[in-house]
């Protein structure tokens, strides 16, 4: 039976790191770990892309995680419009690598859109959880 947890985050910096703890704080529970320290920063960076390029000033972003038999799937929803894109920024460009890092990471990446917003996942091979029936 699939699993699912989410939690909306306020748009602020500190939400970030909250959006990381709520990530790894859903992995412990359901027993995976084999691939955390990836989760960990693909929801920093989907985190941080949503408040800098989807959340507008007094709107939340929502990070969810389902697990259903080896693919854990990763979320992060918010109220902004456009199409993110892997680029190709210069060696001198000091941001514009993130998407590139999170989609060579993940085993497989998309992205959904709203009416209202969009979601950007990314899905990830695990080991089978021990709190998994047999």
């Amino acid at each position: 039976m699939p699993l699912s947890q989410q939690r909306r985050f306020p748009r602020s910096a500190r939400s970030v790191g909250e959006a990381r703890t709520f990530a790894l704080d859903v992995l412990a529970q359901w027993g995976l770990t084999d691939r955390s320290d990836d989760v960990r920063l693909c929801v920093s960076e989907l985190a941080t892309n949503a408040l800098v390029h989807g959340v507008p000033p007094g709107r939340e972003f929502c990070v969810g995680l389902s697990i259903d038999g080896p693919v854990l799937r990763v979320g992060v929803r918010d109220s902004g419009g456009g199409r993110p894109e892997a680029r190709d920024p210069g060696a001198d460009a000091c941001t514009g690598r993130g998407l590139r890092l999170v989609t060579q990471l993940a085993d497989d990446f998309g992205v959904t859109e709203h009416v209202v917003g969009k979601t950007v996942w990314l899905d990830f091979k695990v080991a089978p959880s021990r709190n998994e029936e047999p």
